[in-house]
């Protein structure tokens, strides 16, 4: 489902997830929900694009929580909140299984909903007038266990419990960097120079084995029964049997940049 409250574009070996709602601080609908997995799966699906990068219209936000003006028509109890649940969810998988490296660049509010969004990304990194906070105990919401979870891996547990206990919004980019919340903090001017400059680093570089070590970290993170070894294995192998990796050794031999083609 189109709408244009999310924007993507494509820039060279750079896709652009953009949620553009700049009025309300880019806050989520549920119409950006539907949108989302068609628009990731365009992504995924073209082999020109490398690397994934959301990021949010306007000066003031990257995503400052979900569509509040649309509680009272579409989560109004327990029924609508699953059916939105849902909704959301999908659009959360599509980011989450997305096997190219996703990038969330990062100014002004990132709140709520916003921060859920931002955590489902590899490296997050942030302007230095970033604000990040979950206010669900002001609001009295439920807060599902599955971001709680992705949540603490990310921050540990200590400061999953200071997010939500304080509901605070104001937690600064260096906050955020001390918990490990980001993995970069730039001035706010050059943020989107930066975060060009760095997912076209990433792009350069050999999607197979960047795809084998998103995969590994993921799998690593699943407690020890429940790791894929044999995927991981493969991974591997599709690395040293790929053409990418004679290139590889050529470009070296040859002192000259390779031309990784991922396959």
């Amino acid at each position: 489902m189109a709408t244009s409250k999310l924007v993507m574009e494509k820039d060279g070996a750079i896709g652009w997830i953009v949620f553009n709602q700049p009025e309300k601080r880019n806050a989520v609908s549920q119409e950006m929900w539907e949108a989302m997995p068609e628009y990731v799966h365009e992504l995924s699906t073209d082999d020109a694009i490398r690397v994934v990068v959301l990021r949010g219209a306007g000066d003031q936000a990257f995503v400052a929580g979900a569509d509040i003006s649309q509680f009272k028509e579409r989560r109004r109890n327990m029924a609508d909140e699953e059916e939105y649940r849902r909704i959301s969810a999908r659009g959360h998988d599509s980011l989450t299984t997305l096997g190219k490296p996703l990038l969330a660049m990062i100014h002004g509010y990132c709140v709520g909903g916003g921060l859920s969004i931002a955590i489902t990304t590899d490296l997050r990194i942030c302007s230095d007038d970033a604000r990040f906070g979950v206010p669900a105990a002001r609001l009295g919401l439920g807060y599902h266990y599955h971001g709680m979870e992705k949540l603490m891996k990310l921050v540990g547990p200590a400061y999953t419990k200071e997010i939500f206990f304080t509901a605070r919004t104001d937690f600064t980019a260096q906050d955020a960097l001390r918990m490990g919340l980001v993995n970069q903090v730039v001035p706010k001017a050059e943020l989107e120079s930066f975060t060009r400059r760095y997912a076209e680093t990433i792009a350069k570089n050999a999607p197979l084995t960047i795809r084998s070590a998103k995969t590994t970290v993921e799998q690593l993170l699943k407690p020890h029964t429940e790791r894929d070894l044999a995927l991981l294995d493969k991974l591997i192998a599709d690395c040293f049997n790929s053409e990418d990796y004679q290139e590889g050794v050529r470009a070296f031999s040859e002192k000259r940049r390779p031309q990784f083609r991922g396959r």
